[in-house]
Order: C-alpha cells, then structure tokens, then sequence
C-alpha cells in the first residue's frame, strides 16, 4: 500500500494526468462498462474527470473507449 501511495504522489507531482470526458450515455450498456465510467469518476455525459496517468487508468479508458473521449 505504501508503494502505491508513493507512486500516486509521484504521478501527481510529475504531472502526469490525463482527462476524460464521457461522450455517450451509458444506457443500454453493460453493467461492468457502466461501474468502469463510473470508476472514471464520471456521471453524466459530457462531464469529465481529470486523473492520474496510470496503466490501469489506460485500462479503464480502453475497456470503455466507446464512450468516453480523452482531452
């Protein structure tokens, strides 16, 4: 745990941020892609969410790439 506490500083310290935005609704999509935009921090369409740069981040965004757009 503190090796991820130490790694998240580092990212937000670095600056390595990256931000989504959720371009189409997430009716009508499966339930673990609605938990993944929601995991994204993001809500409604069109709001977005500014986070850390991280392989798992990059996951999340491919798993859901059809809904979200990155800035």
């Amino acid at each position: 745990m503190n090796d991820q506490t130490t790694t998240t500083k580092a990212a937000a310290k670095d600056g390595k941020t990256v931000t989504v935005q959720l371009v189409r609704s997430v009716a009508g999509t499966r339930e673990s892609h609605r938990a993944t935009v929601r995991g994204l921090g993001l809500r409604k369409t069109n709001s977005t969410s500014t986070l850390e740069d991280t392989p798992a981040v990059r996951g999340m965004i491919a798993k859901v790439s059809y809904l979200v757009k990155v800035l």
